[in-house]
């Protein structure tokens, strides 16, 4: 993808870019109160929420395009560029002719390539940046094709939003980070500027300033942070949202490393991680022969291919066993899961072998 800067005049080139404002637009006072907070501590981009349909009907879902006047006065006041959500061909419209600067398209818009197509079309013939979130689900393709819709409607200036994904088991997260898939995109798309949403990943206030920091040492682009001028009184989002002074307190507290440093000096601790990797290759190699070799035993003797109780007692054991070398319980589950998988499929085809 031939990609144009997202930095908008008037804005530094320097990791973070950051756009901070409210989860949504709730009166033209709040909205200017807070505005005017982040404009005193050197934020130059203004987010706020229009259009907020919840996941139920019933509560605040925002004041629509009544808001956009408002984000137009902070625009005049201040001298921040404003930012808003779209989700229809309609907001589309309406946000160009008020003259918002950025537009993002939201995880559940990205989920569904027939909204994003729409808007994509409606976008046609603008030269105005836009941002997708991930969609809510994990799904590294349906994030890429709604970019690629965006681009291909002309649009050059193009970022992406990770905000974590949507799971329904308990977690410390509201929305799983899986770091892995962003790391993915930016080597499928190198070019593609990545921003960090630590205010949805996180849900909670005390998580956006480690959430932030891991950002950073990710490389990625830039934050978009929830910040209200009185967060405990939102009418949406209020627990994951902090005051300006919070905001300017969590930047100030980052650690930016040179992306651009070189890394001569890690050349030999690189090599010893190829040939560890080579000898883990050669140990899963051999793991799967006696897995086939059991197959082979399995089928001559009429057994079934998955033991529910051997494979129970390995993870069991295993992840214990990595938990007391100082490895992650969950991730050794992850790894042995996968094997397990593939043991199990090399099984059943020796299995249907004729």
């Amino acid at each position: 993808m031939e990609l144009e800067s997202i930095i908008l005049p008037g804005v530094e080139e320097k990791r973070p870019l950051v756009i901070a404002g409210p989860c949504s637009a709730e009166t033209e006072e709040q909205v200017m109160t807070t505005a005017r907070q982040l404009a005193s501590n050197g934020i130059k981009m203004f987010r706020a929420g229009i259009w907020k349909p919840r996941t139920k009907p019933g509560g605040f879902e925002g004041v629509g395009s009544d808001g956009l006047a408002w984000l137009q006065k902070v625009k005049k006041e201040t001298g921040m560029y404003v930012c808003t959500e779209i989700a229809t061909q309609k907001h589309v419209y309406e946000t160009l002719k008020y003259g918002i600067d950025v537009l993002w398209i939201g995880a559940r818009t990205t989920a569904n390539p027939f909204a994003v197509q729409e808007i994509a079309d409606a976008l046609k013939g603008t030269d105005i940046p836009i941002f997708i979130k991930n969609p809510v689900n994990p799904d590294l393709e349906l994030w890429i094709g709604a970019v690629e819709r965006i681009y291909n409607a002309g649009i050059k200036r193009i970022g992406v939003i990770h905000r974590g994904f949507s799971s329904y088991d308990e977690k410390l997260y509201r929305n799983l980070p899986q770091w892995h898939i962003p790391i993915e995109l930016r080597r499928r798309i190198p070019n593609l500027p990545i921003i960090c949403d630590p205010s949805h990943i996180g849900g909670k206030r005390e998580l956006i300033a480690p959430l932030s920091q891991q950002a950073m040492d990710l490389n990625y682009d830039g934050l978009i942070i929830e910040s209200h001028c009185n967060p405990d009184s939102a009418w949406s989002d209020k627990d994951q949202q902090v005051t300006p002074n919070v905001l300017s307190y969590i930047l100030n507290l980052l650690v930016i490393r040179d992306s651009k440093q070189t890394t001569e000096n890690l050349t030999e601790l690189r090599k010893q991680i190829d040939v560890i990797d080579d000898e883990l290759l050669s140990i899963l190699n051999k793991r799967m022969r006696v897995s086939r070799e059991i197959g082979q035993y399995k089928k001559e003797h009429h057994m079934q291919v998955l033991q529910t109780i051997r494979y129970d007692e390995i993870l069991k054991d295993r992840v214990a066993a990595a938990v007391k070398m100082n490895i992650s319980g969950e991730f050794m589950k992850t790894i042995l899961e996968a094997i397990h998988e593939e043991s199990i499929r090399q099984q059943i085809e020796i299995i249907n072998q004729k």
